[in-house]
């Protein structure tokens, strides 16, 4: 997608901490950059975040803001990659959960693919809702509530869902669909 009006300014969280999958994280994010989105790093602790190639250790990227200083109110979507340290790690993380939270209650999209959804089952917004991700969290995700389905992207309402890195590229086309549909609801917002 080209770059629009819609998506000049609009900002996207990609929520990480140490340990998860790259490619998970910079496939959506450049897809974001390349459409004139800005797309930031946020994570719980300042520096730098560590990612991996499945078990291998990859390249490490600079923390745009920390869950301290970031607003849900100053996004207007969140991207939620997987790798099972990364996910298993924010899962625990109460302001990960609390801006999750935010999100999900301001109506805003919220994008997850393979383990990632772990975040999203112990914010407790799973319930009732039906999403795809890595199969062996599909009876996390039942047990919590959820109708789980083996799909390589699923949408329903503003959630996005994936269950792979194979999958990433009809996910990116999804997430930048639903965003160029949604209004932007950070222009002026604070947050940096």
């Amino acid at each position: 997608m080209s770059i629009s009006s819609s998506s000049a300014q609009r900002r996207v969280a990609l929520l990480v901490t140490d340990g998860f999958e790259q490619v998970e994280l910079t496939g959506p994010r450049d897809a974001l950059r390349n459409a004139g989105f800005d797309a930031q790093i946020v994570a719980p602790k300042p520096g730098q975040v560590q990612g991996f190639n499945h078990v291998d250790k990859a390249d490490r990227f600079d923390v745009d803001q920390t869950l301290d200083g970031a607003s849900a109110d100053a996004f207007d979507a969140v991207v939620l990659p997987g790798g099972v340290v990364n996910a298993d790690a924010l899962r625990t993380e109460k302001k990960a959960q609390a801006f999750v939270q935010a999100m999900e209650q301001a109506g805003k999209p919220v994008a997850v693919i393979c383990h990632g959804a772990w975040l999203l089952i112990d914010a407790g917004l799973v319930k009732g809702k039906t999403l795809t991700s890595w199969p062996s969290l599909a009876t996390d995700l039942r047990n919590a509530g959820a109708t789980w389905v083996d799909e390589p992207v699923h949408v329903e309402g503003p959630w996005i869902s994936s269950r792979k890195p194979d999958d990433i590229p009809l996910f990116n086309e999804q997430i930048l669909k639903t965003l160029q549909q949604a209004p932007s609801s950070t222009r002026g917002a604070q947050g940096r």
